[in-house]
């Protein structure tokens, strides 16, 4: 059944992890027209003066040290949690990210909603067989981030407990891969491109992913929001359309001349495309053209590079 979108005009939003390039174009946004106010450690000035700029208000506080919530205001409506910390350090990654997640849901368990943002980084390795959601998880991306995949699923679990136990109203939404005008994947590998430096792929080709602008994330967060339910409603969310790695290096190409130099790798990701079935009945379909979102990425981050 689709979930209703809620009106998030004049509402008061918490965002967590603002800085980062995910989560920055969301502030710049929803700051337009709510109340935000986002939460990090903001340890660099620049940072603090940036998010104030769009309009948010900054609190500093980090999700491993409950006492340092207590900045959080009671009475938030809504809270888009994005915040993740990928230091490689087991211990202090999964009190940020696992327990930190249990840390804010307590301190927001006023809301009327809580948006998780997780990752598609939790299933298993299994070929190109697109993952649903009660597919296998596993220890996905431990060769380059080797915290990332178990934190991710330690904090899922958190989430759906205290949801349960607060009743708290949640949505978990497992990333694909997010990308926009600010950055992503794809720019990175457009400078390993344009540096002749060889990208590694899973032999087992193609690479498959679904892209997702993040044009796209920003419409769908208040239908993800209408979707939150006390049993925490699990959601893949990605980009309508299956993209391998190898289409968008040939279409950067296009754009730039630049030849990708491909290296097989048994252990890089591998191909990690999702079933979207659930996601198209919860929310809808996708807008941006993958091929669009690039072209717009690379004109706002390179455009002398373009062809």
């Amino acid at each position: 059944m689709p979930a209703s979108p809620v009106d998030l005009t004049n509402t008061k939003i918490l965002i967590t992890g603002p800085t980062g390039q995910v989560a920055l174009p969301v502030v710049e946004h929803y700051a337009k027209i709510a109340d935000v106010y986002t939460l990090a450690r903001f340890r660099k000035a620049e940072d603090r003066a940036r998010i104030e700029s769009l309009g948010a208000k900054v609190l500093q506080g980090d999700l491993a040290d409950e006492s340092s919530l207590n900045i959080v205001p009671e009475d938030i409506d809504y809270v888009l949690n994005f915040a993740v910390v990928k230091s490689g350090d087991f211990k202090y990654d999964l009190a940020a990210n696992a327990e930190g997640v249990g840390n804010l849901m307590t301190r927001c368990r006023a809301a009327k909603a809580f948006l998780h943002f997780s990752s598609t980084a939790v299933y298993e390795y299994c070929g190109q067989e697109p993952r649903a959601e009660n597919a296998p998880l596993g220890d996905n991306h431990r060769v380059m981030f080797p915290t990332y995949s178990i934190s991710k699923i330690a904090a899922e679990t958190v989430c759906r407990f205290v949801a349960r136990q607060r009743k708290i109203p949640t949505t978990i939404a497992r990333l694909s891969v997010p990308y926009g005008d600010n950055g992503g994947w794809m720019y990175f590998h457009m400078l390993m491109m344009q540096q002749g430096i060889p990208i590694d792929l899973h032999p087992d080709k193609p690479n498959y992913y679904n892209p997702l602008h993040s044009d796209d994330y920003i419409e769908k967060i208040p239908y993800l929001l209408g979707a939150a339910a006390t049993e925490a409603t699990t959601v893949n969310f990605g980009g309508s359309q299956k993209v391998s790695i190898e289409e968008w290096c040939a279409y950067i190409t296009e754009l730039t001349g630049f030849e990708p130099s491909f290296k097989d790798n048994a252990k890089a990701f591998g191909s990690l495309c999702i079933d979207l079935e659930k996601m198209h009945e919860l929310i809808g379909e996708t807008k941006v053209d993958w091929r669009d979102g690039i072209r717009r990425q690379l004109d706002n981050l390179a455009p002398e590079l373009l062809r």
